[in-house]
């Protein structure tokens, strides 16, 4: 499956839009930068688990060549509508859910969420005033 072409269009125009306000003030650019890298993250997952469904490749693999740790990748594909059926409890996809996601797509089938899933979203473990 190729990358999603609205995915990178979307991502381009955020970059060109932030570029413009930055012609000002940084400071208004800066929403347009995180949408622009909010929108990379999310192809980024998605991609990740198009190859590890579509490619074979491992999570290890898969996640080394996008620069993430192994411990990194399930929580990822966990996020992503192609894996969120098959995540575990703790909110991880495993190489059996993988493997579970290969067999269910050349058979036609596909395993959905009970919850759909939500971005991930940084959570300070501290509270700041």
């Amino acid at each position: 499956m190729p990358l999603d072409d609205a995915a990178l269009t979307a991502i381009r125009e955020a970059l060109s839009q932030a570029q413009a306000a930055g012609a000002g003030r940084i400071s208004d650019a800066l929403p347009l930068l995180r949408e622009a890298a909010d929108r990379l993250a999310e192809l980024i997952d998605d991609s990740l688990a198009e190859a590890v469904i579509t490619d074979g490749t491992s999570l290890r693999a898969a996640g080394a060549q996008a620069g993430l740790s192994e411990n990194a990748v399930g929580p990822r594909l966990a996020h992503t509508e192609a894996l969120a059926g098959y995540a575990t409890a703790q909110g991880r996809v495993t190489a059996a859910g993988v493997e579970r996601a290969r067999y269910d797509r050349e058979t036609g089938t596909r395993r959905t969420p009970a919850i759909p899933p939500r971005p991930m979203r940084f959570t300070s473990r501290r509270r700041t005033s």
